[in-house]
């Protein structure tokens, strides 16, 4: 390579709950640059989920990023004129950066009346290991398996 690597930015810890991957969950919330405005959705939400469930919402929270966390994804690769589905294993970075672009998003797409409700809806579902994020990361790791037979492709 040519180019050298871009330096990694440092992530400060949120105020709150002073932890790096809730700074990076409210990273991925924010649009157009609003990050207090997600920051208060966000702690919106985890107070939804404690109210709710009784428990601890920074736990709730972890637990449901796990359960929609994909260990695995297939990669398109041609082959000789045929395009071939290959399961990989994906690097730990990329996996939280997954699991929280599919909690966010399926989030946005529920109806409830606010995007705080939405998430703790979302996240709450995840924790019992139901709803949409859950179910994308299921049927990617269906998929892998289902694909198994192309893994000698990998590159």
């Amino acid at each position: 390579m040519r180019k050298t690597k871009p330096k990694k930015r440092i992530i400060l810890p949120d105020p709150r709950f002073n932890d790096i991957l809730v700074t990076k969950f409210v990273n991925n919330i924010m649009l157009k640059g609003k990050k207090n405005l997600s920051y208060q959705i966000f702690y919106d939400a985890m107070d939804i989920v404690s109210e709710k469930t009784g428990e601890d919402a920074l736990e709730v929270w972890k637990k449901a990023l796990t359960n929609v966390t994909p260990a695995v994804e297939v990669r398109s690769r041609r082959i000789g004129g045929a395009t071939f589905q290959i399961p990989s294993e994906i690097r730990a970075g990329r996996k939280s950066s997954i699991g929280m672009k599919n909690l966010i998003g399926f989030a946005r797409k529920r109806h409830e009346k606010s995007m705080a409700q939405k998430l703790a809806g979302e996240v709450m579902a995840a924790y019992k290991e139901e709803g949409s994020a859950f179910k994308k990361k299921e049927d990617t790791h269906r998929m892998a398996e289902a694909n198994k037979a192309f893994s000698h492709f990998r590159f």
